[in-house]
């Protein structure tokens, strides 16, 4: 099981620019599905990519599902030639990505990513009209078993919003333009 609070403040003290994807993004926007890791999409850029390696560095980052001898060092210069990394560390599992299915890189996840407040810290968290595009162009049987969760909460999002404005329209005066409810009358 990943520490999400404690991975999440190592990245933002660190300044490390990433958008928060996959099931820890479902669960922030209210997801029951449970997840065992963090999946980011991270800016590729070269200051970002020796941020994000010197964050994880202290946590002993090392490949998931691989003999513990294989060699690896999860340094700046393996993040620049790689792109998506599964990883264990001493905070959990951890998926690094430098492109998402359906979506693009990082500037694309960013414009489709919301800032929510995670643990006292504000992050980027993809919206749920990405992970929708997302987990459709994935195609994983797990990832489209999550997909009417998902467009659900889409759904009630959407209701409340509307809820929001009709009853925002309705306590404002349309000739005085003034809010609340209208001056009695004689």
């Amino acid at each position: 099981m990943v520490d999400l609070q404690r991975i999440l403040k190592v990245f933002v003290e660190a300044k490390v620019r990433f958008v928060i994807i996959g099931g820890a993004a479902a669960a922030a926007h209210g997801s029951a599905f449970p997840t065992f890791d963090l999946d980011i999409c991270y800016d590729r850029s070269r200051d970002n990519i020796k941020q994000l390696a010197n964050a994880l560095e202290p946590f002993h980052p090392r490949l998931r599902g691989v003999v513990n001898h294989l060699p690896f060092q999860l340094d700046a210069s393996t993040i620049a030639n790689g792109m998506n990394f599964t990883l264990t560390t001493d905070l959990g599992d951890i998926d690094l990505l430098g492109e998402v299915t359906g979506i693009g890189g990082y500037e694309e996840a960013k414009m489709l990513s919301v800032n929510l407040v995670l643990f006292g810290l504000d992050g980027a968290v993809l919206s749920l009209d990405g992970l929708i595009q997302s987990k459709r162009a994935t195609g994983r049987p797990k990832d489209l078993l999550t997909l009417p969760e998902i467009e659900a909460l889409r759904e009630i999002g959407a209701r409340v919003k509307l809820e929001s404005r009709l009853g925002e329209t309705q306590n404002h005066d349309s000739v005085t333009g003034k809010r609340g409810e209208p001056e009695p009358s004689d």
